[in-house]
């Protein structure tokens, strides 16, 4: 579960930290390739965190009240850089192994302190999640098995990280100030992040499946409208798929050496996905009827009389 944000932040720290020593003469780049080569050798999970809490969205981060509404360097010394601040909507940070702190927008040089882009453990010390709320979470605690807590282990979750004074050491630092690169940065992860987005469409697999088997327990596959709809929710999602395999195979090759994915294709993909996903979902509530949306709890499946 969840790699994608961290491929995603490989990626496009790939291009990013060679362009800026090109231009600065900075080693973030090798920096870069040897953390890149830890996490492989290990195989483990790297979580991409962008998003800050951002504030008053018509100022700039150092024009906020409250200067921690942005990740900083709050100080700096002979081994290292510690950062304060938060990252919002953090999904799958939790079961992460590492987290790579990077800038959420354009920065001006009044911003230096905020052009940070580093790697830290996902239990460093300094490092507290708050953990988001989802729609089902008290099935958690009714008693139920298996059906209503879905994959208990590994099951996506969202969280708040809240940072304060986390060290960075220097080999783990990927950016120091460099403020022009922000937007390079946040525009290459975004592109690769809503190509990303085509993983959607396994979820719509396995909903079109099961809207399928319900038809085929209601004893009506054969039945026109339902045939339409189904033929419309694969079409929805494989137009999501469509969108994503045809931004990858746009790409072109960068100065690094890794290939950028195609923008326009990408954004079209996330565009598909804000909106598709929920037609489907309506086409399988309309198919499954009462029984999808009523269906008593797994602890009443399981009681020993309401069985049966």
């Amino acid at each position: 579960f969840q790699r994608c944000v961290g491929m995603d932040a490989l990626n496009s720290l790939h291009s990013t930290t060679y362009e800026i020593d090109e231009k600065h003469g900075t080693d973030y780049h090798k920096r870069f390739l040897e953390f890149v080569k830890m996490i492989q050798k290990e195989n483990l999970v790297i979580g991409g965190a962008m998003t800050d809490p951002k504030g008053d969205r018509s100022k700039g981060p150092s024009e906020q009240d409250d200067p921690d509404l942005f990740t900083r360097i709050v100080d700096s010394d002979e081994k290292g850089v510690y950062v304060s601040g938060a990252k919002a909507h953090q999904t799958g940070c939790i079961n992460s192994h590492w987290i790579i702190l990077m800038p959420t927008i354009r920065l001006t040089q009044n911003d230096k302190e905020y052009a940070i882009v580093g790697a830290i453990p996902a239990d460093v010390k300094g490092l507290t999640y708050i953990y988001g709320r989802q729609s089902c979470d008290t099935r958690v605690m009714e008693g139920g098995g298996d059906i209503d807590l879905g994959n208990a282990k590994f099951g996506g979750q969202e969280a708040m990280m809240i940072l304060d004074r986390v060290f960075i050491p220097w080999d783990k630092v990927f950016m120091n100030g460099e403020f022009e690169f922000a937007s390079m940065l946040v525009e290459r992860f975004t592109c690769y992040h809503r190509r990303s987005y085509v993983c959607k469409t396994g979820l719509g697999d396995v909903l079109i499946g099961a809207a399928a088997t319900i038809a085929d327990y209601n004893g009506v596959p054969n039945v026109s409208h339902i045939k339409d709809k189904i033929i419309e929710m694969t079409h929805l999602n494989e137009t999501i798929f469509a969108a994503g395999i045809a931004s990858s195979h746009q790409g072109h090759k960068m100065k690094s050496g890794v290939y950028l994915n195609d923008d326009m294709l990408a954004q079209v993909c996330k565009h598909n996905v804000t909106r598709f996903p929920y037609e489907i979902s309506r086409l399988a509530q309309d198919i499954a009827g009462g029984l999808m949306v009523t269906l008593p709890s797994e602890k009443d499946f399981r009681h020993p009389e309401a069985r049966r």
